[in-house]
């Protein structure tokens, strides 16, 4: 189903993707009273193993009421599903990153949004997949929280999510980060998180304009407590 109209503040529909070779849950998130505005959009990239819902788990849709309450631009975040193989095409029939910049735009201006997103938000594969995001988007805004990045091919290779070390090369954020140009990024991550490590070395690599790692692991404890200050990172430019 496309075309259709949003009329509340979550929209969960079902649409198809030829990128991704199946249909996808898209579902867009919107400030109360902000239905019919016309919007700047955020694209939300999961983690792995969950969907385009766990943005509305973790409590976006009031943050953004509540953030536009308090006078800032308003702004729509957008969940698309992303599989489990960080945002990168294992296989010619499968590929989310072709779906983001090819397809999206389509989506979003279908429903009244604003078609080239401001900003990326990318939760731990998410995240992976935002930064890669931000190197065929012009001047874009990241916020990755606790991301799963990769100091090494082995790292990568136990997750199982890539085709092969060149595959995992050709999308490594940190073999990329000139291309991330001027990209406002920020950071956050957990000090008993798994992937804290690769988290501080994006933070030294890439001079975020924020970068905070304080105790927390990588679970929904951390996010539900990180994920206002991810959001209002990403209002700061909204406008």
């Amino acid at each position: 189903m496309t075309g259709s109209k949003p009329n509340r503040p979550v929209n969960v529909e079902y649409v198809r993707s030829e990128a991704r070779g199946r249909n996808v849950t898209l579902v867009v998130m919107r400030p109360a009273g902000e239905v019919d505005s016309t919007l700047p959009v955020c694209v939300a990239l999961h983690g792995r193993g969950s969907d385009a819902r766990m943005f509305v788990q973790l409590g976006v849709p009031d943050l953004l009421t509540q953030l536009a309450g308090e006078g800032r631009p308003p702004f729509a975040m957008v969940g698309v599903d992303g599989g489990n193989d960080y945002w990168v095409a294992r296989t010619h029939h499968d590929d989310p990153q072709r779906m983001l910049t090819e397809e999206l735009p389509g989506w979003l201006a279908e429903r009244d949004l604003e078609p080239a997103p401001f900003a990326a938000f990318g939760l731990s594969m998410g995240g992976y997949g935002a930064l890669n995001y931000a190197r065929t988007t012009p001047h874009p805004v990241v916020a990755a929280l606790s991301p799963a990045l990769f100091l090494d091919w082995p790292d990568a290779e136990s997750r199982d999510a890539f085709a092969g070390e060149e595959a995992w090369a050709s999308t490594d954020p940190f073999q990329h980060l000139d291309a991330l140009g001027d990209t406002k990024l920020g950071v956050w991550c957990g000090t008993d998180d798994p992937f804290v490590d690769a988290a501080r070395k994006l933070a030294d690599a890439a001079s975020p304009e924020v970068a905070a790692f304080d105790p927390g692991d990588h679970d929904a404890p951390y996010w539900l407590r990180t994920v206002p200050r991810a959001v209002r990172f990403l209002a700061d430019h909204a406008g």
